[in-house]
Parts: C-alpha cells; sequence; structure tokens
C-alpha cells in the first residue's frame, strides 16, 4: 500500500491536512498543560498562515520565535511552513544582543515570543514586530479564514536553525523543504504513525526536530516538554504512554541515575534515540538493559551530509561505535591536505546524502569552508570530527577536529567564549577548553594569562564574562596562568591545559 510519503517530494503541511482528514479527533501536540487534536492544528495553521499573510509577511521569509517548547510555538512553526515562509526558532539562552543579532540575520518581520521570556530583548532596537505567544488567539486570522495558496518548491527553506550563541551574530543552518522530506520519507520502519512521542529538547535545535517532524508527518501523537526534568519526564512517559522519544546523552544519565527509576511503567516504548553528544558505551549498556524498547543512536550534522545510525539493542559489542552509514549515505575520510585516506585509516569525516542544507545564510565562504569536494565531482559535508572505520563498517569517533564543547547537548564554541574572555582589561591573554562534567557531558572552563598592574582577581574576570555570555556558555571555572602552552606555531595546547587540569596543578 503506497502512501503521500512514498512520493518523489511533498510538504509537511500537506501531510498533516490529510491526516486531520482522516483522524480529526487524534491528538496532535500536547504539553502537559495544553494540547490539540489534527484537526485543531489544520485550522490553526490556517489561521496562522493567514495572519502571516495578512501582516505582509513574504513566502520564503523568515518567522523568528523565542520560546520554551509549548503547543502555541510549535503551532507558529507549523503555520509559518503552510504560509510558505521559513521558520526559524531561536534559543532562548542567548544573551539579549544575540537574539536580536539572530532575528536580523534571518530577516524575519515578525517574531513570536512566550512570557518566560519576555526580557529576552530588553535594551534591543530590532525592526521585526512582537506577538507574545500568550495573546496569539488575539493575533489570529478569524476562525475559519484560509491562506492563500502557496507552490513550495523543493529548494524552498524550511528552517532556519542557528548555530551555538556567539559573541557575534552564529550561523544560520538554512535546510530546505527537499531535505526535510528526506527526514521524513525514510522513517517507513520506525512506527511514527502509531507513535507517542515524548520530546524534552527544544524546537529551536535539530535534535527535537528529527523527531518531531516525522512524528507530524506520519500521523503520530507529540508531547513536548517545556523544560527536562528527569522524574517529570518519567511521570509523562506514564501518563501519555510514550512509544518513542529522542534524548541527549546527559539526559539518559540522570533519568538512569533516579533511584526509582524501575517503577516506572516504560513498557509501551517502542523506539528510543540518542544524538547531539557522546553517549558513553557503558550508559548505552544500562539503557539497553533497562528500559524497554530499541535503543538507536544517530550521529550526524545539523548541516546535513552523512549520517550513522546503532541498533545499541541489537549490536551490544559495538557501543563503542556510532554505528554504520545509513542508506544512500556517503561517509568517506580525508587528511589534513583534502585526500581520501585508505582503508583502516584515520581521518576527518565527511558526509553527502539527499539531506544536506542548502548553506548557512547570507555566509557564501563559510559555505564553502563546511564543503569538501570529491575527484569525482561530488559535494560533501565537512562533519569536522575525526574518526576510522572497523573491520565491520561501523564508525568509530576518535576525536573532534575543531575544539567544540558539547555540553548538554548543546554545541559551544570555544572562540566566542574566549573573545569575551580576551575583553576584560585584567586579561592578556587568554583559552577555553571542555573538560568532562557529570552534569553536562562536558562544561566550559577558562584559562587567562593576567594583564600586568591588572587589579581584579579571578572571581571578578569570571562573574564579568560570565553576565556577557549566554546561559549554555558561562564558564564553569576560571584558572590564571603565567602563561599559555603553545605549539611552534603559535597554537595554544588545549589538550596539555586538560592534562594539567586533571593532574591538580590548577587546583
Amino acid at each position: 500500500m503506497t502512501t503521500p510519503l512514498d512520493a518523489a517530494f511533498g510538504t509537511l503541511p500537506e501531510l498533516i491536512r490529510a491526516t486531520a482528514s482522516a483522524q480529526p479527533a487524534k491528538l496532535a501536540i500536547a504539553d502537559g498543560d495544553a494540547q490539540v487534536s489534527y484537526e485543531e492544528l489544520d485550522r490553526a495553521m490556517d489561521r496562522i498562515a493567514a495572519a502571516l499573510q495578512r501582516d505582509g509577511t513574504a513566502q520564503r521569509q523568515a518567522v523568528a520565535s523565542v520560546a520554551y517548547p509549548c503547543v502555541a510555538q510549535a503551532l507558529v512553526f507549523l503555520g509559518t511552513l503552510r504560509a510558505g515562509s521559513v521558520a526559524a526558532p531561536i534559543q532562548p539562552s542567548a544573551t539579549p544582543a544575540q537574539i536580536a543579532g539572530m532575528i536580523a540575520d534571518s530577516g524575519a518581520d515578525i517574531v513570536f515570543l512566550d512570557a518566560a521570556n519576555a526580557d529576552a530583548l530588553v535594551g534591543q532596537d530590532i525592526a521585526a514586530r512582537v506577538v507574545m505567544l500568550e495573546e496569539l488567539d488575539a493575533w489570529l486570522a478569524p476562525a475559519g479564514a484560509k491562506p492563500q495558496p502557496v507552490e513550495i518548491a523543493p529548494e524552498d527553506g524550511f528552517n532556519i536553525i542557528y548555530s551555538s550563541g556567539t559573541t557575534g551574530v552564529p550561523k544560520g543552518i538554512v535546510q530546505s523543504h527537499a531535505m526535510r522530506w528526506q527526514h521524513l520519507s525514510r522513517n517507513a520502519a520506525a512506527g511514527f504513525d502509531t507513535a507517542v512521542t515524548l520530546l524534552s529538547t527544544p524546537l529551536y535545535s535539530n535534535t527535537t526536530l528529527v523527531s518531531f517532524l516525522p512524528t507530524l508527518g506520519w500521523g503520530g501523537s507529540v508531547v513536548l516538554m517545556k523544560k527536562f526534568d528527569a522524574r517529570r519526564y518519567l511521570e509523562l512517559a506514564e501518563r501519555y504512554r510514550a512509544t518513542h522519544t529522542m534524548l541527549v546523552p546527559v539526559q539518559y544519565q540522570r533519568i538512569m541515575a533516579l533511584d526509582d527509576f524501575d517503577r516506572f511503567d516504560l513498557s509501551a516504548f517502542r523506539f528510543k534515540t540518542c544524538t547531539s553528544a557522546p553517549f558513553k558505551a557503558e550508559l548505552k549498556a544500562d539503557v539497553v538493559a533497562r528500559w524497554p524498547g530499541l535503543l538507536v543512536e544517530y550521529y550526524g550534522m545539523t548541516e546535513g551530509g552523512g549520517s550513522t545510525a546503532l541498533n545499541a539493542t541489537e549490536h551490544r559489542d559495538k557501543l563503542h561505535t556510532v554505528g554504520r552509514p545509513l542508506p544512500d549515505h556517503d561517509i568517506r575520510l580525508i587528511d589534513d591536505e583534502g585526500n581520501e585516506v585508505p582503508p583502516g585509516g584515520t581521518g576527518e569525516i565527511v558526509g553527502r546524502s539527499a539531506a544536506m542544507m542548502n548553506g548557512y545564510h547570507g555566509r557564501e565562504q563559510a559555505t564553502r569552508d563546511a564543503t569538501w569536494t570529491s575527484a569525482d565531482g561530488l559535494r560533501f559535508i565537512r562533519h569536522g570530527d575525526v574518526g576510522r572505520f572497523d573491520e565491520d563498517g561501523f564508525l568509530v569517533l576518535m576525536d573532534r577536529k575543531k575544539d567544540m564543547i558539547i555540553s548538554g547537548g548543546f554545541n559551544i564554541y570555544p572562540s566566542d567564549i574566549e573573545a569575551v574572555l580576551a575583553e576584560h582589561p585584567a586579561v592578556a591573554d587568554c583559552t577555553v577548553v571542555g573538560v568532562p562534567s557529570e552534569q553536562w557531558g562536558e562544561t566550559p572552563v577558562g584559562f587567562y594569562v593576567p594583564r600586568e598592574g591588572a587589579e581584579a582577581g579571578v572571581d571578578d574576570v569570571l562573574a564579568e564574562t560570565n553576565a556577557k555570555l549566554g546561559k549554555t556558555q558561562r564558564l564553569s571555572a576560571l584558572y590564571q596562568a603565567d602563561e599559555l602552552p603553545r605549539s611552534a606555531i603559535g597554537k595554544v595546547l588545549k589538550r596539555e591545559l586538560r592534562d594539567r587540569l586533571a593532574a591538580g596543578e590548577f587546583a
């Protein structure tokens, strides 16, 4: 039996309308406080799309939102797509200046804000109109309103996902309708049509969207958590009889560490996934042993390229890997000169598939820098990680080529924090590294050489620096050093600093 998802191309709004027609009363989205059926979702998407068109938002123009995950934000995201516009959810944990910069970069003329983040734009001068999500009903087009039909091309932008908050404007990763259609259509075996998918990560993260979108595309039900709490997660799993979930490793760690984990009824679970950060083999083994349903780890990038999957339940001898490339995903390894490494060798990971970003929004050079072209002229995305394939074709991650820190499933770039730290008048030289954290997986730690005659102490420098950073970027510790270790070409030897810190030298 064929389904609309068997087509070469389609759109998510079309799929949602089909489910609304076939199963109008079925639960579409809930957040623990509010919920909508597919019929209600479909009508709300029409009213939002009509209101955007009424207010002059153009097709292919971005629509921004700054909010914690909730039904209202999801409605705005999906209604934006029906208008043919581009969803641009933005992380609330960034600073007001960063948020304003992302809104401006996206080109959005409207931004939806929730009450919990009402101060997100304090002191910022933005051109976009602000609509509070709590006042969404008053802004909507009248009940029964229909938007003007739009024709969506495969290459049209679906959403913009911004990289982790930076001191300037983060790179906006533009993902097309064609890319998202690939994400939807390849999930035939995942059982999303009968899923109740419990999600506790934000809608501005691709980690969330790779489960959120297929669930709605196939006609399943989504339950959103506004803020993750391990015990609350298990309570919602019981309440809604959750069958599917996507969690980052630190969330699995906190859930499995609960003393009363085993008292919760998780028997409905069929499909658990993980991505976004290193997932320790021993933690995978614990989840497989004690939590019903398959556990699958995905490795890939928001930018797209190649992805791998590890069925941890089936391949318990491969828990130290991230699995094999997905069907029709081409993953290769290259050396520093851009040449492919021989079989068994170690190299930088590059990947290619039908699911690849259009590019970084307005940043042609950054897009070129993220691209590797094979000898036969094919375009690959550079993952920035170093790895090798074992004898069975499973990918083993060795290290990150870049110094990105992954904290609580979020990407943090040390250079962004270093730029803020270096602005302090007491700092002559500085660097930031990621160190292991039981709570977050990794956490950023700073080192600095004090400027001669500086009066500010370590605590003052730390407090003033963190005040200028987004919540996920803040330094967990800061240490003084007489000098920073550097290589012959002047690069800071971050591994040496990590080793010295682990040895207690900076205690």
